[in-house]
């Protein structure tokens, strides 16, 4: 089985284990960044999202738990369309294509017979 593409902003989680979110990816060193829900940080790199059991997940139903926002500062979060106006796709976020990445990781070199 093999891992879904890391996608900035989509959530994973590992079997038995806590969910988290992707917030960034770093090709130059290779990296990958991913935010538990209480804030917790940690990076991995591409071999170690490869090698690790990872799968997709619903993001949690209070996404406010690892950030600092008040109810407030969300209200007017959709008073305006993003782009400029001329197209509807401009207002699409590419990261909330369902299966978009940011990344794609090479494929593992496949053990070839000799003979």
């Amino acid at each position: 089985m093999s891992n879904p593409a890391p996608v900035v902003g989509q959530w994973y989680a590992r079997p038995g284990g806590d969910s988290f979110e992707v917030v960034a990816i770093d090709r130059d060193d290779g990296t990958i960044e991913i935010q538990y829900f209480d804030g917790t940080i940690e990076e991995l790199d591409f071999d170690g999202w490869r090698e690790e059991e990872i799968e997709a997940a619903e993001a949690p139903e209070d996404w406010t738990g690892s950030v600092d926002v008040d109810p407030e500062d969300t209200e007017n979060e959709f008073d305006s369309v993003p782009g400029n106006g001329n197209s509807p796709l401009d207002a699409i976020d590419r990261g909330e294509a369902d299966g978009y990445s940011e990344l794609e990781l090479p494929e593992e070199p496949q053990d070839r017979p000799t003979g």
